[in-house]
């Protein structure tokens, strides 16, 4: 069985990253995936409507969003957890916690507007923990309709 730990927030219903996940689970057809939502800080997020959500409560609505999106298109997410506020801090403490994954589907925003690509997310993920590491990032169309109220209930699409 090849376990996929997807980290995720403010995308985690990009239909790109869903179609990451299909494309990793055709090719593998005992893949089965994790979905892990950092809890990050809500003054750090660019996609949320409220400031008076507690970063728990914002990873809580992203959580259950990326697993609804991730059951109706047929992946097999086998847990969905929220971890740290820092998406290094959070990666760092699942995988010693459950070791054992195959390798990581990291999502983004766009590079102009994301703080896990600040932080070279993907690359320090992969040299420390020495998995493979698929990065899936939102295209600046996508951030634009979100942004102009284009998409409902938060979904990029």
């Amino acid at each position: 069985m090849a376990r996929y730990l997807v980290v995720a927030h403010e995308t985690v219903s990009n239909p790109k990253l869903v179609e990451k996940l299909k494309e990793i689970a055709k090719q593998d057809d005992t893949a089965e995936f994790v979905l892990l939502v950092p809890a990050s800080p809500v003054r750090h997020l660019l996609l949320w409507k409220t400031d008076t959500a507690t970063e728990q409560e914002a990873a809580e609505h992203r959580q259950a969003e990326g697993r609804e999106a991730f059951i109706q298109a047929g992946v097999n997410l086998v847990a969905t957890r929220i971890g740290a506020e820092s998406p290094v801090d959070a990666i760092d403490q699942e995988l010693r916690e459950n070791p054992g994954y195959t390798g990581l589907v990291i999502s983004t925003l766009p590079k102009e507007h994301s703080r896990w690509l600040r932080l070279d997310l993907p690359q320090v993920t992969k040299q420390k923990h020495q998995l493979p590491v698929h990065h899936v990032e939102a295209t600046p169309n996508q951030l634009r309709a979100w942004l102009a109220g284009g998409i409902d209930d938060g979904v990029l699409k």
